[in-house]
């Protein structure tokens, strides 16, 4: 195969698409009706290649050949040393190949070809890693019962997962998921997003040559209101994780409670406030605020979209996140230099334009950008509106774009109730020089992860999930694997023992 891009990191050929069918039970398959879907790129709006599209009857297939590796299959019965060892190994395989998964990645979600292999594609790597050496690691606890019995605790994998994922990072929130799930023993039944389907399936085809064995992991391409509603709702799937909207987060909430009432984990919406405290480092502080708002486009669920700026400081701030903003590089992911490519699709594009259009009806100060970027393609221009009020859309609602609000404060009492005045409860950053002040807020905020003088900064260990309407459950660390994990408590009778 001819080589991704040069020395120079400029494309030469376009990544060959190899896998576009549905993978079950070890094997790639047509759907059961046939039908397949466009994927498309954002930077042309064209199609890439057509793939699979999974319906219920094909997770009805996904679902048995689960069931049965699960039911009677070796992966739950393996040692946990033997499943880490095959979990290595993927991982060894994913970083192989990481110049094709990157190119694959940048090609169907848009996302800059240097973020995909420099950042998400080694975080893989390294969440795959992490639960590949807990998988020998899984354990319950002694206890020391009341009377003459003897008390102990399984913790067994789960059974049949259901996982579905969003598009903004594919290959990360597939393995986030997975990984835990495999490690714990448990069988999968995995949808990726129908925007981008391309690496899930490839690195399906990873893991068979990792040693996964047949039925262990099904990956399903399709749309949420087919393939997604029947793994909520199916009553043979033990546990669902999804990760997504609010809106849709409730409806599998729904369908799970409907159904068997199987457990979910869900990590949903964001609305974060950033808040600037008078004694920050102005320079510092916009650079901090700049990445918690672009970063991926700003199609991230942590994104730091309401910048909450203390008023001795307000008009110096703004003054220079509108210079950084202008100096962020828009325009073809797979080109060197670029920082920004385009957004996932045109529903997203319009509606990051539609909530620009919202921010200028309700009186915020536009200062820069507000339109799209060039005549092809999903990008916007990176956007600024300051003079920002609570009770904008642009301050209440999850816009998922790259569109900063700037709003202003005077005391830490009143940041911290502004702050916390949101249905999300995902994320928050405080930039201050006072550890005391810090302190005080980072407690006071209801998020689930509070980034000190920093944002975005993550691990395979650092857990993360959602207060409020963000989220049940925390994905990733050791609390990842309580996701796929059911506690069994075991008692017998002591007899003439010793001691008690």
């Amino acid at each position: 195969m001819a080589p991704l891009w040069s020395e120079s990191n400029t494309v030469l050929l376009p990544v060959t698409v190899k896998y576009t069918k549905l993978f079950i039970n070890g094997e790639f398959v047509d759907s059961v009706s046939g039908k397949t879907f466009e994927t498309f790129d954002p930077r042309t709006e064209e199609a890439i290649t057509r793939v699979s599209e999974a319906q219920k009857e094909d997770v009805d297939l996904a679902v048995k050949a689960a069931r049965a590796a699960f039911d009677h299959g070796p992966w739950p019965r393996m040692s946990g040393n033997e499943r880490g060892r095959i979990l290595y190994k993927y991982a060894e395989l994913v970083l192989q190949h990481r110049e094709e998964l990157a190119a694959l990645e940048t090609l169907d979600n848009g996302k800059p070809l240097v973020m995909a292999r420099m950042s998400d594609i080694p975080y893989c790597v390294d969440v795959l890693r992490y639960y590949a050496g807990f998988a020998d690691k899984i354990h319950g606890l002694t206890l020391k019962m009341n009377g003459q019995y003897q008390g102990y605790t399984l913790h067994e994998p789960i059974g049949v997962v259901g996982q579905i994922v969003p598009w903004n990072y594919p290959m990360l929130m597939f393995f986030s998921k997975v990984s835990p799930a495999l490690a714990c023993g448990c069988t999968v039944v995995i949808k990726s997003a129908e925007q981008t389907p391309l690496t899930a399936l490839y690195c399906a085809q990873l893991a068979k040559e990792a040693g996964v064995p047949p039925g262990v992991l099904n990956v399903l391409s399709g749309f949420g209101e087919t393939a997604g509603a029947a793994i909520s709702s199916h009553m043979d799937i033990d546990k669902i994780s999804f990760t997504g909207s609010t809106q849709v987060g409730r409806l599998i909430m729904e369908a799970a409670a409907k159904s068997n009432l199987k457990p979910v984990t869900l990590e949903l919406g964001g609305k974060s406030p950033l808040i600037v405290m008078d004694d920050a480092d102005v320079d510092k502080a916009v650079n901090i605020a700049h990445l918690a708002v672009y970063h991926n486009m700003g199609q991230i669920c942590l994104a730091g979209s309401r910048v909450f700026v203390h008023e001795s400081i307000y008009d110096e701030f703004v003054k220079k996140a509108v210079a950084r903003a202008k100096q962020q590089v828009v325009g073809d992911p797979f080109q060197p230099g670029v920082q920004q490519g385009p957004q996932i699709d045109k529903m997203q594009f319009d509606k990051v334009l539609k909530y620009i259009q919202y921010g200028k009806r309700d009186g915020a100060n536009l200062l820069l950008g507000g339109n799209y970027w060039g005549d092809k393609g999903f990008y916007i221009e990176p956007t600024i509106f300051s003079d920002v009020q609570d009770d904008m859309q642009i301050a209440k609602e999850e816009i998922f774009g790259p569109v900063m609000s700037i709003l202003k404060f005077k005391t830490i009492e009143e940041v911290i109730e502004r702050g916390n005045k949101t249905i999300y409860g995902l994320g928050a950053g405080i930039i201050t020089k006072d550890i005391d002040v810090a302190n005080r807020l980072a407690r006071s905020l209801r998020a689930g992860t509070v980034w000190i003088n920093c944002y975005l900064a993550a691990s395979a260990d650092s857990p993360l999930g959602g207060y409020k309407m963000s989220g049940i459950g925390r994905e990733y660390g050791s609390y990842g694997l309580q996701n796929y994990l059911q506690v069994k408590c075991i008692i017998t009778p002591l007899q003439h023992s010793p001691w008690l």
